[in-house]
């Protein structure tokens, strides 16, 4: 496992959010959403984005160049 697709699975379940929601907020279907968690698909750019956004970290953070979860603005 990636650790794009472990980082999604940690940030989601340390907020206690259901895949199905997550799913919901990407306007995609659960199961696209589970193969996302499980690296049998890559979400497309729009949808790294708008994960980052929601788990307020940065983009790198998410797809696992960097442990700094912080943003720099």
């Amino acid at each position: 496992m990636s650790n794009y697709t472990n980082r999604l699975k940690e940030l989601r379940e340390k907020q206690n959010i259901m895949a199905k929601d997550i799913a919901a907020l990407l306007q995609i279907s659960y199961r696209n959403y589970q193969r996302y968690e499980k690296g049998e698909i890559d979400p497309p750019t729009s949808k790294t984005l708008l994960l980052a956004e929601f788990y307020n970290v940065s983009i790198d953070y998410l797809v696992g160049r960097t442990n700094k979860p912080e943003i720099n603005r």
